[in-house]
């Protein structure tokens, strides 16, 4: 794979990207739609990704078909099509409902750092998944997820936290993902082989 040039994102072909801003680093898959969308640095998204209205925070791994702040209908209206706010493709003479729209990128979803978002999960609007948080295959996602906890299901309840209390809260303090380009370097072999309590027991207390 070509190395990714830290300013300039890697987007694949056949994306629809409207109103998104990139950081460094940063891959957005195959066929994908991003939509009023903010990607943190190192973040990716694989192949056919749907993702709106989200900020999607450092090193978020989002896999393919996956669906990250699907809109809603006016379903509380006496009809629910988007004739009522996609007008102007039934009238020539009638505008978009504005309102309607800038209503819907209000409900902002946020994705937390270094979080696994799964193949097809769909995450729901106005939800914050927690740093280091997994979302399992396929799982709804309707409530808020807190950090490193894994949720699983349609809707998605909690299976188990990835660590325990205190390792989460070390990591917390680390926060390594905040570390610059350089540091992660210098530090990745010991991310590839040492677990979490080591990793914390080694660089706890040292300049990220």
């Amino acid at each position: 794979m070509p190395k990714l040039h830290p300013v300039t994102p890697r987007i694949a072909p056949d994306c629809e990207i409207v109103n998104a801003s990139f950081g460094g680093w940063v891959e957005v898959g195959r066929g994908s739609r991003l939509i009023h969308v903010e990607m943190g640095d190192y973040s990716y998204c694989d192949r056919f990704a749907d993702i709106a209205n989200t900020t999607v925070g450092k090193f978020a791994n989002i896999a393919a078909m996956t669906r990250i702040g699907p809109t809603d209908h006016p379903f509380r209206n006496a009809a629910q099509h988007h004739f009522l706010y996609r007008s102007h493709y039934y009238w020539d003479d009638v505008a978009d409902d504005a309102a309607f729209f800038a209503q819907r990128a209000g409900r902002r979803i946020t994705l937390g750092a270094d979080c696994w978002i799964g193949h097809g999960a769909i995450i729901k609007p106005e939800v914050t998944v927690g740093i280091g948080a997994i979302v399992a295959s396929g799982a709804v996602v309707t409530k808020d997820v807190p950090p490193f906890l894994i949720v699983a299901g349609c809707p998605a309840v909690p299976l188990r936290m990835r660590f325990s209390e205190t390792v989460a809260e070390r990591l917390l303090a680390l926060a390594w993902w905040d570390w610059d380009h350089a540091t992660l370097r210098a530090r990745l072999a010991d991310f590839r082989a040492l677990p979490a309590e080591d990793f914390l027991d080694r660089y706890e207390g040292l300049p990220g």
